[in-house]
């Protein structure tokens, strides 16, 4: 297991056209650390955003897609998703802010 600091969980927002709609329900969407574990992403999202207070954690394994270029294949990299459910007292994430 690596030894992860808050700040190295989150890696990036995801900000697509189903994860917009869902922040009206207070959730957000973030890639995070392949090796992050739900109770580690809480505590980076409190760590990270003042004011907010982490509900629930879902996460989701992506596997690598398959390609290829000529004859060789390959795999993309794995990578994780994480939604994260805000309490109904706590603060809006800034970052989502006028998107």
């Amino acid at each position: 297991m690596a030894d992860l600091k808050y700040y190295d969980i989150i890696q990036k927002p995801i900000i697509t056209e189903k994860s917009m709609e869902a922040m009206g329900e207070k959730k957000y969407t973030f890639a995070v650390h392949t090796d992050a574990t739900k109770s580690q992403i809480k505590e980076a999202v409190e760590k990270l955003f003042e004011g907010t207070k982490v509900a629930k954690v879902n996460t989701m394994n992506l596997e690598g897609k398959t390609r290829r270029r000529g004859r060789t294949s390959g795999k993309t990299a794995k990578s994780k998703k994480a939604i994260v459910k805000l309490t109904e007292d706590s603060k809006d994430i800034e970052i989502f802010e006028g998107l």
